[in-house]
């Protein structure tokens, strides 16, 4: 039994073709709807699984295609996180036979499937899949400098497997160890899941983030793009909370914060803790932000944001999250930055050993704050200059 699935983003393709194809059905994917036309009359498939926002050709106009231009009768099923009422029942009206709804067990869909065109005569014994079709789709950026000994690669390859809809992207900041041999044998045979982005020179934690986010920028399937450091301190449930609260609200970035209280395991050395203290008082001051806890490594941004947030090279190494964050405000003003930005306490962080921040580059980072108050307080003034100019010009 042939099985034509057609959506924009490849992250959702993958594990539902995976998992069709062990049961017994044979199953093309497309990511292109007009291929996926093409497809659908060179390959004639016993069911079409399609999605309804694309760019382009719709899944309304695959499904009127099927239904009119083709008078064929072969059953449809929308897998789609459009839930609007008109459009669910726009699509029934046009001939549809299922509508799914994202996010999605591939249970449930491998259930439907079967309810539809039955079960290959072929019909393997797999078991129950855990996995969830999700309606976004996420990169995370990992910078890594000699993590040969610290990388937690089963927890990664753990979670890419478990959960649909992410990219993982490992920079190589110019590791002096094996750490680039153990990202590519990370990687085999996971490159739909898995890209490795190598830089020859370590350019530092700042500069292998910001080309690791625009590179992922380029992937046209990413909804969200974040970061997250090696060492998991954050772990990956917690940043996937991050994830869960931006698709389902209105802010562009969603930070960490390693706030203490109940229910959570946060674990700080004694020392750094009081360092940090005083950092974030000068860090609220600074950004006119109240912010509890800037510096935390585990952040996700609307793709919409990544060319503000990171087109320009940072002038610190480690506090360039508060260049973000003072990005922001001078781009939208300190009142819309405020509302376009969450912090969100997480369940559990753990400082790890071997943490690349000694105590001396956080007495460094105090003088890093008043590089940043000077850079970015000229280009405020900068910018108020240039908008009175162009309004004295209008």
């Amino acid at each position: 039994m042939k099985i034509l699935a057609i959506d924009d983003q490849q992250l959702v393709l993958l594990p539902l073709q995976k998992r069709l194809v062990e049961l017994g059905y044979e199953v093309n994917i497309e990511t292109d709807a007009s291929k996926g036309l093409e497809l659908y009359d060179s390959t004639q498939p016993d069911l079409v699984i399609v999605d309804i926002n694309m760019p382009g050709v719709s899944g309304l106009e695959v499904v009127k295609y099927i239904r009119n231009t083709k008078n064929a009768d072969t059953p449809i099923m929308v897998l789609s996180g459009n839930t609007k009422d008109d459009t669910i029942t726009q699509a029934f009206e046009l001939g549809i036979d299922d509508y799914m709804k994202k996010p999605l067990s591939l249970n449930e869909i491998s259930a439907r499937v079967k309810r539809l065109i039955g079960v290959p005569k072929s019909e393997n014994s797999v078991a129950k899949s855990n996995v969830m079709i999700q309606q976004r789709c996420v990169g995370v950026v990992i910078p890594c400098y000699n993590e040969e000994e610290r990388l937690l690669s089963d927890e990664f390859l753990t979670f890419v497997n478990e959960n649909s809809g992410y990219h993982l992207c490992f920079v190589n900041d110019g590791s002096k160890d094996k750490t680039l041999e153990v990202l590519h044998k990370l990687q085999q045979g996971r490159e739909d899941f898995i890209t490795v982005y190598d830089c020859e020179k370590n350019g530092g934690k700042a500069e292998a983030v910001r080309l690791g986010m625009l590179h992922m920028a380029q992937k046209e399937d990413l909804d969200y793009i974040g970061f997250l450091d090696a060492d998991l301190s954050t772990d990956l449930a917690d940043f996937d909370d991050l994830v869960k609260t931006i698709e389902t609200s209105d802010f562009k970035i969603v930070s960490g914060s390693r706030i203490s209280r109940m229910g959570a395991n946060i674990t700080k050395e004694s020392a750094r803790k009081i360092i940090s203290l005083t950092i974030n008082f000068i860090i609220r001051k600074i950004l006119k932000m109240d912010f509890k806890d800037t510096q935390c490594g585990a952040k996700i941004f609307h793709k919409d944001v990544i060319d503000i947030a990171f087109g320009e090279k940072f002038v610190t190494q480690w506090i360039f999250d508060v260049e973000i964050f003072k990005r922001m405000s001078i781009h939208f003003g300190l009142k819309q930055a405020k509302a376009m930005l969450c912090e969100q306490p997480l369940k559990r962080w753990i400082h790890a050993d071997g943490s690349k921040l000694s105590m001396k580059d956080s007495v460094k980072i105090i003088f890093q704050l008043g590089q940043i108050a000077w850079v970015y307080g000229g280009k405020k003034q900068a910018e108020k200059t240039e908008v009175s100019n162009n309004l004295k010009v209008a």
